[in-house]
C-alpha cells in the first residue's frame, strides 16, 4: 500500500511516496537523489515525537503513518547535526 510522508528541512518540503516496508535507509536513499547529501549525512527524525528514525528499521516499526512530518537534518563539519529548523507559514505572515 502506498503512502507518503512529508520531508522538511528549513523552508523546503519533500514529498516521499514509499512503502511502510521501506527502510529509513532507503528513505534517505530517495533524498540523496532529491538533495546529493550522502547518506551517512542524513537524520530523519519523526516530529510528532520527536525522535530520530532508525536506519535499519522499517517505517511500519516506527509507526511512521501516511503523511506522517519528518525533519531533515544535515551533518555539519564538525561530525554533529544541524538544528532542526523548520520554517511556518506564520513565520512569515504578521500577525493582526
Amino acid at each position: 500500500m502506498d503512502m507518503y510522508i512529508r520531508v522538511k528541512r528549513d523552508k523546503t518540503t519533500y514529498f516521499i511516496q514509499c512503502q511502510p516496508t521501506e527502510t529509513i535507509e532507503q528513505i534517505k536513499g530517495k533524498l540523496h537523489a532529491l538533495t546529493e547529501q550522502p547518506i551517512k549525512d542524513q537524520r530523519l527524525i519523526l516530529l510528532e515525537t520527536g525522535g530520530i528514525l532508525d536506519d535499519a528499521k522499517t517505517l511500519a516499526d516506527q509507526k511512521v503513518a501516511n503523511d506522517a512530518v519528518v525533519a531533515l537534518a544535515l551533518r555539519q563539519g564538525d561530525n554533529g547535526f544541524e538544528d532542526v529548523n523548520i520554517v511556518k507559514p506564520e513565520d512569515f505572515m504578521p500577525t493582526l
